[in-house]
């Protein structure tokens, strides 16, 4: 048994949101997170890119269940834009291949700003970890094989200029799920007339989570070293630091259902709800605790029918719900 959770590592169920550092890949992060837990599965929920720095919420367990509602949840950017020099990238891991002077003012930033808001369509830029054959985009970029790409629709909700001095400027943008910032930045250089690339970027929000959460990989291995000192099990520091498994589905209505119902759902089977709200996807919770087992989706005839449910194993720490 001592020898197959080495190998195998343990059960962790819940979310953690890792500060990405820059200079690492997003699965790089997540697979030292996972050591430092000790977890036997782990994974995040968008890639950040490795210049990119902040807000990267990786999911244990039966946390990755759920992944998915937070990899389609609006995000929240702080980029400093460099102007006057376009990169192959678009940021500035790239090789630069154009210069310009830079003669704009604030009058002009403000002004093409104000012209991202809103829907709007995006082509994905080539060096990107889209998918194209089985092959991340990234890796044609590399090899100088230009692949077309389907432009998206996206929506920028909120876009705001925080700081403009000489040739840099920094903004604020909140967004739908998979807007690239570097290719709204290579776009803002072209209609300034100048370039830009992307000089740093930051993830500050994924859904509702407060940035005010985030740790940092030197966090996580301090309460490993700490744990040694103190010679106790890692498990008792790092596990409080998980939020719950419903803290990925806040955007959905939840219906509370008997326990009677509940045992039908669990099961697999459609229950009846009274009072249903329009049909869509639910938070399925139980009891007076409200403990979450799971997304259903509701039909127009007020049916429940569960899509995603939480093994019982878990810890009640990691399902019950929380506000915070």
């Amino acid at each position: 048994m001592g020898r197959s959770l080495r190998r195998s590592g343990r059960q962790v169920d819940g979310i953690i949101l890792l500060d990405k550092p820059r200079g690492i890949t997003s699965n790089d992060a997540v697979q030292q997170v996972k050591r430092i837990f000790f977890a036997k599965k782990a994974g995040h929920t968008g890639a950040l890119d490795p210049l990119a720095t902040g807000m990267l919420p990786i999911c244990f367990g039966e946390a990755t269940k759920f992944s998915q509602f937070l990899l389609d949840s609006d995000k929240r950017y702080r980029v400093v834009v460099k102007l006057g020099e376009r990169t192959n990238t678009l940021d500035s891991d790239g090789e630069v291949i154009e210069t310009h002077d830079v003669n704009v003012n604030l009058e002009q930033i403000e002004g093409c700003i104000a012209g991202f808001r809103g829907e709007t369509i995006q082509v994905p830029p080539m060096f990107s970890a889209l998918k194209f054959e089985g092959k991340p985009l990234y890796e044609y970029a590399r090899a100088g094989i230009e692949i077309f790409r389907e432009a998206r629709k996206i929506t920028i909700y909120e876009i705001s200029l925080l700081h403009f001095a000489g040739d840099s400027i920094e903004m604020e943008v909140y967004c739908s799920k998979g807007t690239y910032i570097r290719a709204i930045v290579n776009d803002l250089g072209k209609m300034l007339g100048c370039g830009a690339h992307v000089s740093a970027l930051r993830r500050i929000g994924v859904s509702t989570y407060p940035i005010e959460m985030i740790v940092t990989l030197e966090q996580l291995k301090e309460l490993l070293e700490q744990a040694r000192e103190q010679h106790t099990q890692p498990h008792e520091l790092l596990d409080p630091l998980l939020l719950p498994l419903n803290s990925a589905v806040q955007a959905l209505q939840e219906i509370n259902l008997s326990p009677a119902a509940a045992s039908y759902v669990l099961q697999g089977q459609a229950v009846q709800v009274l009072n249903a709200p329009s049909k869509g996807r639910v938070s399925m919770t139980v009891g007076e605790q409200r403990t979450f087992i799971g997304v259903g989706e509701i039909n127009a005839n007020g049916l429940i029918t569960p899509r995603r449910l939480v093994k019982i194993h878990q810890h009640e720490a990691f399902i019950e719900n929380k506000i915070y």
